[in-house]
């Protein structure tokens, strides 16, 4: 019997994780870009009220997990492919 993988399955597999690279690389420049604009109305908010905004803290927050979610999915740390493949992080 012969014991070694696959290597045609191996490759696709390798190059549908490629795909879906590209699109979890766009995703966190969108959400990057999102946490820009959310840390700026938060800054005025906190400016204009002296305090921020508990749903913005809340959303900052899950931004950032799934922006850690994507690092890691990116860098070969998981193979867990993040949101919209699986649920969206809480902010809690």
């Amino acid at each position: 019997m012969n014991d070694t993988p696959d290597l045609s399955a191996t490759r696709r597999n390798i190059w549908l994780r490629a795909l879906f690279m590209l699109l979890m690389a766009l995703a966190y420049h969108v959400a990057s870009t999102v946490l820009w604009f959310v840390t700026i109305i938060q800054f005025l908010i906190a400016l204009m009220n002296d305090k921020p905004n508990d749903r913005l803290v809340s959303f900052g927050r899950s931004i950032g997990r799934y922006l850690q979610q994507l690092a890691n999915y990116l860098t070969f740390a998981t193979e867990a492919i993040p949101f919209p493949f699986s649920d969206w992080p809480t902010g809690g």
